[in-house]
């Protein structure tokens, strides 16, 4: 069966259209066979000779898709599914091997790897990060309140950032990535640390992001967090896009392929995989709205 096509025009201002976009590495291999059988498929390897063995990793194939402001996309898939690229194609710390991703705003990523200065305090940590997310030291000193509110660092903000746990690290990088109000956030399994309370909080400060026209990206292995707090989620599987839908239905289906998977039952894991990969609107992008390419 072949998936469904979604002629989609964009009109209006969405937060981001990803139009045709794919990701490819070249890497180094130790497979000599694999890379010999690249040099014999390579024509030009014959004109100027031999090269280290690579081979071409396709991080993620063609992808289109567009997020809509209010909208918060769960991404969720395997290691090594694609994930993470199409987060970094999105907020433009990459350029996609062929097609283009167009944001309507600068895109603020957080990620468990954020910079944060382990010598210094939360507090003096807040202050650098939000100064260099371009805020004023006035603003910075109005936003404090609510930052250390939200994180539920009261009694350690002034404490060095390596006497934090990395659940409490990862609360303050959402604190003060979330504290500019972007329109475009995305966040990359900064959300898994396990506190209740901060995941109401982190969820109610979420829904004030999408309540304000903003749109939200999320990457999380908590299939819990990715049902309550997204409104639409992606399923991606070694770079395909595999199911694009209502959050329930898409992560009773990625669960229905791993238990498969779990139990050893691969064909049957592939046909749940194949079924909702065929079912797919695929989009194809007719014309653009004026936005800005997302690229640095």
């Amino acid at each position: 069966m072949v998936a469904a096509e979604q002629v989609l025009e964009v009109e209006g201002h969405p937060c981001v259209v990803v139009d045709g976009a794919a990701m490819e590495y070249r890497v180094v291999t130790t497979d000599s066979d694999a890379a010999a059988q690249e040099r014999r498929d390579t024509s030009l390897l014959k004109r100027f000779g031999r090269r280290p063995n690579t081979v071409v990793v396709r991080a993620l194939y063609e992808l289109s898709l567009v997020a809509e402001r209010g909208e918060s996309v769960g991404i969720i898939g395997r290691n090594g599914s694609g994930k993470s690229t199409l987060m970094k194609l999105i907020s433009g710390q990459v350029r996609p091997t062929s097609g283009a991703v167009f944001a309507s705003s600068t895109p603020i990523m957080l990620g468990v790897n954020a910079a944060l200065m382990p010598d210094l305090s939360g507090h003096q940590n807040v202050v650098l990060g939000c100064l260099a997310m371009g805020m004023s030291r006035r603003e910075v000193d109005d936003k404090f309140p609510s930052i250390v509110e939200l994180c539920g660092l009261e009694d350690s903000i002034y404490l060095p950032m390596k006497s934090y746990s990395s659940g409490m690290a990862s609360r303050l990088r959402f604190a003060i990535a979330a504290s500019i109000d972007p329109e475009i956030l995305l966040v990359d399994e900064a959300l898994n640390t396990g506190d209740a309370q901060f995941g109401n909080r982190s969820k109610r400060r979420m829904d004030q992001l999408r309540g304000q026209a903003g749109c939200v990206f999320l990457v999380s292995h908590s299939l819990e967090t990715i049902t309550n707090m997204c409104s639409r989620v992606i399923w991606l599987d070694k770079g395909h896009l595999i199911m694009d839908g209502d959050p329930s239905d898409t992560v009773r289906a990625y669960q229905d392929f791993t238990g498969h998977l779990a139990k050893g039952n691969n064909l049957s894991a592939a046909r749940v995989r194949d079924e909702a990969r065929a079912a797919l609107q695929t989009t194809q992008i007719l014309a653009r709205s004026k936005m800005h390419r997302s690229r640095r």
